[in-house]
């Protein structure tokens, strides 16, 4: 049964609870939907907050300015901030390059190009940036990932939380890719860039999901008990409890599915690093040698099943047919046949199809959750500086659930 109306004001429209949430609301979709510590509290508190006020434009000076406060609260020492500017991609953070001339600690004077992400108001992916800065903490050194700085979790210094992390130089896509194509779904790297890439794309997968994590301390991530489902629990309850809070509409596909889901279970062989999000247009690349030179966005990593990972990249809109019209490449890198052996071979471990059966659909639950559900509220009510390309994003929606009615009738 769905959690709806039952605590709507009289004369609320449908599912406007949603956009001011009572307490009783939110603390049903907490016991309904119970996962990670971490997730819990980002959840709670986007809801507790989603009444105020929308978005409100920051000002390249105003970001300075917060700026300049973090610095000399962190920073032992005089330094000088400059060539501040925007940077334009992604759809969920608020991005500011800029120069730093300081007395870096272990390397004296230094001039380093630094990079802050914020979140908006509300952002299409409720994620933790402690998360991302513990992960990449955990690969420096490893793969080639920007080293972090520094990381206001709290919004101490600025509006919402941010993190500091080094500039990489590197490109997302090809300079001749087509135009007006959101970057990571569909790039056509094209065969020679294709043959350099393919290759580090898999050994970095592997080096992710192979990580040795004991003995690892983790503030913001929690470790799923091996050989039971509470890894697969976890991640369903999260994407059903974001599904609720944000939905616009009934949608009875989303019904047959967590209900099939939560049927079905799967228990964890191994526990691994997940990326979360490992795609083309989440690492950046040298166009002239094909080099990979960072892997960017963990903020949806987490300590789970490496078939979140392996599901995620080979759904369909983050690929594209090959010069032939007829053979699929999984993130416009690799042929869909060769894919998964390829992984088995760089990394060591096996491909389980039932559990990448059960991710598969998770995926398609979530990315419907995120355009059709998430990207819909946000946008309503003017939480982002994103809205129009979030409105855009929503069409991907119809996209993700022809594709899990053929992965529930079996025909994929």
């Amino acid at each position: 049964m769905s959690l709806d109306l039952h605590t709507a004001p009289a004369g609320t429209p449908p599912f406007d609870i949603r956009d001011n949430p009572s307490d009783e609301f939110i603390e049903t979709l907490r016991r309904r939907f119970p996962t990670e510590r971490e997730t819990d509290e980002l959840l709670t508190r986007k809801m507790r907050r989603r009444s105020g006020p929308p978005y409100r434009q920051v000002t390249l000076q105003q970001m300075v300015e917060r700026l300049q406060v973090m610095l000399t609260d962190v920073i032992d020492g005089e330094f000088e901030l400059r060539a501040p500017q925007w940077l334009t991609g992604g759809a969920s953070k608020v991005q500011v390059a800029f120069e730093l001339d300081w007395n870096a600690p272990g390397r004296g004077r230094a001039s380093d190009r630094l990079v802050l992400r914020m979140d908006p108001s509300e952002a299409s992916n409720t994620t933790s940036r402690v998360r991302e800065a513990e992960l990449l903490e955990l690969f420096d050194g490893v793969l080639p990932v920007p080293r972090v700085y520094w990381v206001d979790r709290d919004a101490r210094w600025f509006p919402e939380p941010a993190i500091i992390y080094a500039f990489v130089p590197g490109v997302a896509r090809p300079k001749n890719a087509g135009a007006g194509h959101v970057v990571g779904l569909g790039t056509n790297f094209g065969p020679r860039l294709r043959e350099l890439l393919a290759p580090q794309f898999l050994r970095d997968l592997a080096i992710i999901h192979t990580a040795d994590i004991s003995g690892r301390q983790f503030v913001s991530m929690q470790v799923p008990a091996p050989h039971t489902t509470e890894c697969a629990s976890w991640q369903l309850n999260r994407a059903r409890r974001v599904w609720e809070e944000d939905r616009g509409e009934d949608f009875p596909l989303m019904d047959l599915a967590a209900n099939w889901l939560q049927r079905n279970l799967p228990a964890l062989d191994r526990v691994s690093v997940v990326h979360g999000d490992f795609r083309s247009g989440n690492f950046l690349f040298d166009e002239a040698s094909g080099n990979i030179t960072a892997w960017l966005d963990w903020e949806r990593g987490h300590l789970g099943d490496r078939h979140r990972d392996l599901a995620w990249m080979t759904q369909r809109e983050k690929g594209h047919l090959a010069e032939d019209g007829k053979t699929y490449l999984v993130c416009g890198l690799i042929p869909l046949q060769e894919f998964y052996a390829r992984y088995e071979r760089a990394s060591g471990l096996p491909v389980d199809p039932q559990r990448l059966h059960w991710y598969r659909v998770l995926n398609c639950y979530q990315v419907i959750t995120t355009t059709m559900a998430t990207m819909y509220r946000v946008a309503k009510l003017g939480k982002s500086h994103q809205d129009i390309l979030l409105a855009r994003l929503k069409a991907i929606a119809p996209v993700a659930a022809h594709e899990l009615c053929d992965l529930l009738e079996g025909r994929l």
